[in-house]
């Protein structure tokens, strides 16, 4: 049975909806990604997240790409189906994507962006002060589940870039958060919320409704500050937030302790 082809009898953990969902849109393959927490179900948007062009970005986006890209290599962590990846390299700028989906980094590859590795965030397939900045956006940082957790995924970030290094992670500030976001769970501490759900990709095969069902995914939320406070004791300091819409997502953009600069919002 090819990796393309998955059994029903696999498990959550080894299932990769969301990848299979990229790698079926990039061959224009049917099915459906969405996202369900309980019986609240939210569809995927996979084309929208995962294929859009630079056209539909916004400028922050633009901006950060950008400003990443004065501090190359970069290394996207989380890339996902390569959309910044191939911006980066239509630019020439050098850089590197990881991703935990190998369905993923195999999109991205079949895309034309050959340095794509899969991998762990938490433990990078990168050596040490390989890369001038991170690339971190998908709010995967939250998958740390703890202030705590994203120190030490903040403290890999730092052992793979240099002196200089620069990185950009997201998140939702859950004090401007609705509480009808998907999955959304309170937390009695100021400014921290967590979300839980978990992907299925489903497609017709052979006549019969296939369904792959992803392991129940937990982000913690945090504000601005929270954030902060999670690279106390790593080499990071918080250089600027910027506010990309009225959702409450926002952008941290760090830089190695002695090398801030800009301003915070």
């Amino acid at each position: 049975m090819t990796a393309d082809r998955p059994g029903p009898s696999e498990s959550a953990a080894a299932a990769d909806p969301l990848g299979r969902a990229m790698l079926a849109h990039h061959r224009d393959e049917p099915g459906r990604l969405v996202y369900r927490d309980g019986a609240d179900v939210r569809d995927g948007n996979v084309a929208q997240f995962y294929f859009s062009s630079p056209e539909s970005w916004a400028p922050a986006t633009i901006d950060g790409l950008e400003r990443l890209a004065e501090r190359e290599p970069v290394i996207d962590v989380g890339c996902g189906a390569g959309k910044h990846l191939l911006w980066w390299a239509e630019r020439g700028v050098e850089a590197v994507g990881v991703d935990v989906s190998p369905s993923a980094a195999r999109t991205a590859r079949e895309r034309g962006f050959e340095g794509v590795l899969a991998g762990d965030m938490f433990d990078l397939p990168v050596a040490t002060d390989a890369v001038g900045s991170v690339h971190a956006v998908g709010t995967q940082v939250g998958l740390a589940r703890s202030v705590a957790g994203i120190r030490d995924l903040l403290c890999e970030f730092a052992r793979v870039t240099d002196d200089a290094g620069v990185a950009v992670v997201d998140n939702y500030d859950p004090t401007r958060l609705d509480d009808d976001v998907l999955g959304y769970r309170s937390d009695p501490r100021e400014g921290i919320a967590h979300r839980c759900f978990h992907l299925e990709f489903v497609r017709e095969a052979n006549g019969d409704e296939r369904r792959e069902v992803g392991r129940t995914l937990q982000f913690l939320l945090c504000s601005p500050g929270r954030l902060r406070e999670a690279t106390v004791g790593t080499p990071w300091t918080a250089a600027r937030v910027s506010r990309t819409d009225e959702s409450g997502h926002y952008r941290l953009e760090l830089r190695k302790v002695g090398t801030a600069a800009g301003s915070t919002t």
